[in-house]
C-alpha cells in the first residue's frame, strides 16, 4: 500500500533533493521543474460558429465610436460593490449610452477574490454568471464590450519573468477557458482582452509577455463556437506607447486572420493627469496645451506631455499597427479636475478650461490616428446611483473629440 505524503513531507523531500550533498549548494533546476499545473477546463468544445461574427477587427473598430471603463468595480476586492460603487444595472449601461458611448469596458478581477479552490484555480461560477449578466445588459442594448483580467494582485502584470513563466501560463490557460467557455455564445459586440498593464521594460520580458498573450489566444480558440473567430486584444508593454512601438514587434499567432487589437493606455503627462501631491523632482500641473497655461502660477503649468509629444506618440502607434491593419485601443485615459482637498488651483476656471481642452484634444488624435478611445471613470463624472450627468463639462469634452 502507498503511504500518502502531504504537502510539507513533500517540500522536505524536495528541499532535500535540491542541496548538493557534497558542497551544501543548490542544485539549479529547470524553471518548469516546479510549475504548477491546473485542470484542463475546455471540457466542451463547440465547433466553430461564425454567427454574428462576420466582422474582422478593423470592421469591428469602425463601429466603435467611444468606450467607456467601468472602473473600480469588478476589479475590486470582494466584489462589485467593494470599493464603494453600487450594482450595475441595465438602466445604468442604457444611460451610459445616451451620453455618446457605444462601448463599455469591463475590468474583471478572477484570481484573487474569486476563486472556490485555488490549487484547481476555478472561478466561482455565480461570478461567472454575474459578469455575464452585465455583458448582457450591453449586448442587448447594441453596445460593444472589451472584457480582461484586470490587475487582480498582479499575478500576472507583476510576473513578466522566465521564473514565473510556466507558472503564469498554466494559470492564464485555466483562466481564460473558464471565461471564454462561459462567455462563448456572445456575438461580435463581445471583445476579450488578455490582461490589463502588464510591467515590462525590455526585450526579455517582453518575450515572456507574448508567452502569456499566445496562452490567452490559444485558450480562447480552443473553446471554440463563436470564439474561433471573436476579436482579441493583446497589451502592449506596461501599455505604454513608446515601450509598444519599441518592444512589440510581433503578434501571436492565431488560427483566424485579421481578429486581434493592441491596447495601450494614456495618463500623459503624468504630473497633469494623475500626480496627486508635488515631489522634489517635480510639481504637479494644473495647467496643460496652447492657451491654457496660468500667470497666476506658472510654476504648475506643463513644460512637458503637450501637443507635439501628444502628436509624435500617436502618430508612431498608427504607422506600427493601425497602418498594417492592426487597430488600437486606448483601453484608458483621462484627466480630472482638481477642485477640492489640499491641493485646489488658484486659477481654477483656466485649470478647468484646461482638463476639457485635454479631454478633447486626446480623444480628437486619438481618433484621427485609428485609435479607440476609451475613457477611465469610476463613477466621477457619471453618477451610477441616481444615472445623472455629475460633470457635464467631461461628457461634453469627450464628445467634442469624437465628434
Amino acid at each position: 500500500m502507498k503511504k500518502k505524503y502531504s504537502l510539507k513531507i513533500l517540500i522536505f523531500l524536495i528541499s532535500i533533493l535540491l542541496i548538493n550533498p557534497f558542497d551544501g549548494t543548490a542544485k539549479k533546476l529547470p524553471v518548469s521543474a516546479l510549475s504548477i499545473t491546473y485542470p484542463s477546463y475546455n471540457t466542451s468544445p463547440k465547433a466553430p460558429d461564425t454567427t454574428g461574427m462576420s466582422s474582422n477587427a478593423v470592421e469591428l473598430a469602425a463601429k466603435i465610436k467611444l468606450g467607456w471603463n467601468i472602473g473600480n468595480t469588478f476589479e475590486a476586492p470582494g466584489g462589485e460593490t467593494g470599493w464603494g460603487s453600487p450594482v450595475i444595472t441595465e438602466d445604468y449601461i442604457k444611460f451610459v449610452k445616451q451620453q455618446g458611448f457605444n462601448a463599455i469596458r469591463l475590468p474583471c478581477a478572477w484570481n484573487s477574490t474569486h476563486l472556490i479552490d485555488e490549487s484547481t484555480a476555478c472561478i466561482d461560477i455565480n461570478w461567472l454568471n454575474r459578469i455575464k449578466e452585465v455583458i448582457g445588459y450591453c449586448v442587448k442594448n447594441d453596445m460593444y464590450v472589451l472584457l480582461n483580467i484586470h490587475w487582480d494582485k498582479g499575478w500576472l502584470e507583476n510576473n513578466c519573468t522566465a521564473v514565473k513563466k510556466d507558472q503564469v501560463n498554466a494559470k492564464q490557460k485555466a483562466l481564460w477557458e473558464q471565461i471564454a467557455t462561459a462567455m462563448r455564445d456572445f456575438d461580435e459586440h463581445l471583445m476579450f482582452a488578455s490582461a490589463n498593464e502588464p510591467n515590462v521594460e525590455n526585450s526579455s520580458q517582453m518575450e515572456v509577455l507574448n508567452s502569456y498573450h499566445q496562452t490567452f489566444v490559444n485558450a480562447v480558440r480552443s473553446t471554440g463556437g463563436r470564439n474561433s473567430y471573436r476579436v482579441l486584444v493583446v497589451q502592449g508593454p506596461s501599455t505604454n506607447m513608446e515601450k509598444t512601438c519599441n518592444l512589440m514587434n510581433y503578434l501571436p499567432t492565431d488560427k483566424v486572420e485579421g481578429r486581434m487589437m493592441v491596447e495601450v493606455h494614456y495618463y500623459e503627462p503624468f504630473q497633469f493627469c494623475l500626480m496627486e501631491s508635488d515631489a522634489n523632482w517635480g510639481k504637479m500641473f494644473y495647467y496643460w496645451g496652447a492657451g491654457h497655461h496660468s500667470n497666476i502660477e506658472p510654476d504648475h503649468n506643463a513644460n512637458n506631455g503637450e501637443e507635439n509629444d501628444v502628436n509624435s506618440a500617436f502618430s508612431k502607434m498608427k504607422a506600427k499597427f493601425v497602418d498594417r491593419g492592426i487597430p488600437v485601443l486606448l483601453g484608458e485615459y483621462g484627466a480630472y479636475r482638481r477642485k477640492r482637498g489640499a491641493h485646489v488651483p488658484l486659477d481654477q476656471a483656466t485649470h478647468n478650461d484646461a482638463v476639457d481642452y485635454w479631454l478633447t484634444y486626446i480623444t480628437k488624435q486619438a481618433k484621427a490616428n485609428g485609435m479607440l478611445p476609451f475613457f477611465w471613470d469610476t463613477g466621477g463624472a457619471l453618477d451610477r446611483r441616481t444615472y445623472s450627468v455629475k460633470d457635464q463639462r467631461t461628457i461634453a469634452a469627450i464628445n467634442a473629440g469624437a465628434n
